[in-house]
Formats: structure tokens, sequence, C-alpha cells
């Protein structure tokens, strides 16, 4: 996915109107993403872990606690810096989104506690419609007007309604449980690639201008978080493979959420920064995988 996601950008960003076409489609292409990820959620596993809610409220608070305050920071520098507000709210719109559900696989492959990282990715899921932009408006709104209640109803009908649905189609699906585990995956992450070369065909014009400073910030914001997250971990001494997941699971984010809500509510720059972290998250959660495994 990580090869995938950094060729299809490079495409767009060469040739935008391959890109372009799915404009008007974009928010349907990640609600089937979020479908296709009920579908193969393993339920069994989310109910083992909310039997120990209390490592998962940890989890969470830090979630929408350390990203989007990283979020703000960083769109406090580009502002201090002159870039325009638009772009900066970008950097929040990542910071406020829940974690991105491809953590449950990068958990797996890192060692960590798999269960612990769906149930903590389930609740911040389910959370993300009231949290996000409730977030987005004390953070964001100090520079442009944040519209709470469409943002809500999008991330409700993009992200939390497909989820429940398929989780409850699930299990009246038994005899297509194999060729659903083979196929869903890879038609998330096929949506998900196409929704951010969108964004980055969308701003060709704009990342030809960026300066270094945005990418600087994409990468300080990614790794902070990977590091704040290691550190609440060893505050309230988690176990090793707890450590590991709670790592990915605030460092990672669900950019392609970000993504969607910025072209959606926002001007087309506001989707830039998202897009460009979710290039990057994806990259360096695979190579931290090995790190962490180690």
């Amino acid at each position: 996915m990580a090869a995938l996601t950094v060729l299809c950008a490079v495409g767009a960003y060469f040739y935008p109107p391959i890109f372009l076409l799915v404009k008007d489609y974009f928010l349907w292409l990640f609600a089937v993403t979020m479908f296709a990820v009920g579908l193969v959620l393993p339920l069994d596993e989310a109910k083992q872990a909310l039997r120990q809610p209390k490592p998962i409220a940890i989890g969470v608070i830090s979630q929408f606690t350390i990203m989007p305050l990283l979020g703000f920071v960083a769109a406090s520098i580009l502002i201090g810096l002159g870039y325009p507000q638009a772009l900066a709210l970008g950097f929040i719109i990542v910071g406020c989104a829940p974690g991105a559900m491809a953590s449950n696989v990068m958990t797996y492959l890192a060692g960590g506690a798999v269960a612990f990282s769906i149930g903590m990715t389930l609740i911040a899921t389910m959370l993300s419609p009231l949290l996000t932009p409730a977030l987005m408006e004390w953070l964001g709104g100090v520079w442009l007007p944040i519209p709470f209640w469409p943002m809500m109803q999008t991330i409700f009908m993009i992200v939390v309604l497909p989820l429940v649905v398929a989780m409850l189609l699930k299990p009246k699906l038994k005899t297509w449980h194999k060729p659903i585990e083979e196929a869903a995956p890879a038609l998330a992450s096929i949506a998900i690639i196409i929704i951010c070369s969108y964004a980055v065909a969308a701003n060709q014009a704009r990342i030809a201008q960026l300066t270094t400073w945005v990418i600087v910030l994409v990468v300080l914001v990614n790794a902070l978080g990977y590091v704040l997250g290691y550190a609440v971990a060893k505050v309230f001494h988690f176990k090793a493979s707890y450590r590991i997941t709670l790592v990915i699971e605030i460092g990672m984010q669900n950019a392609g959420l970000g993504v969607a809500l910025a072209l959606k509510h926002f001007e087309p720059q506001t989707a830039l920064p998202a897009a460009l972290f979710a290039v990057w998250c994806i990259v360096t959660t695979a190579a931290l995988t090995q790190v962490l495994k180690r």
C-alpha cells in the first residue's frame, strides 16, 4: 500500500485529470472503505478488548489530546510564517481525526496487542462524529468558521453508518467469509489511495509552490505522535505489546478521513496536509513495524 500510495500520488501530480474524475464521488469512496473494514473487523477480538476498558480509555483520551494539540501547534507555526489559514487548518483536521483502521494491521506486523488496537480504533471511530468536529471548532475556530453540524453529519454518514451496517451484515455472510476477507482490505486500500491522489491532483499548483516548512511539519507531527504515544504508555506502565500498539495508534491518523472532510467542507488546499500525512504515515509506520518488532 505504501508503494502504491506514493506511485499514485506522483501520477496525480504529473497528470491530475486522471484523479480529478472522482471529484463528485470521493465521499462515496470513503464510505466504501469503512464498509469494507466493517466486513473484516474481528468482532470477537474487539469484545475481548472491551472487557478491559481502562487501557482503551487511556489510549482514546491520549489520541484526542496529543494529536489535536500537535496539529494546532503546526497550524500556528504555519500561520506565523505567513501561510494561508485554510492550508494551516489542514494540520488541525489531521490531528482531530481518529486513528487509522490500517493501524490494526500495522500493530499485528509489529508484534503489538491486536485486540487492544482494534478496541481503541473502534471506540475512537465511533466517537469521531462528536469529537472531531468539536475539537475542530475549538482549535480551528480561532482562524476560520468551522461547520460543526455538517461535519458531524458527514462523519456519521461516511464513517459510522457504513461501519455499523457492515458489522451487522457480517454474521449473515458466513459462506462468503473467505472471499470477503481477501477482497475487502484491498478494496479499502484502493479507495483511500484514490481519495488521497485526488487531493494531490486538486492541489497540483499549490504543491509546486510548497516550501520545506509544510513537509517538515508533516514529518514532525507524525514523529512526535509516535514519541508521545510511547511516553504515555511508559507513564501508565503498559506492557511492551501495549506500548507498541499505542505508538502506532497515536502516530497513525485516519488522514484519509481528514482529506474527505477537508474537500467536502473547506478549500482544496485544506486537504493538502492530510494527503501528505496519509502518504508519509503509511511509509513511516511500515518501517516502524520492523523497529518495534525487534
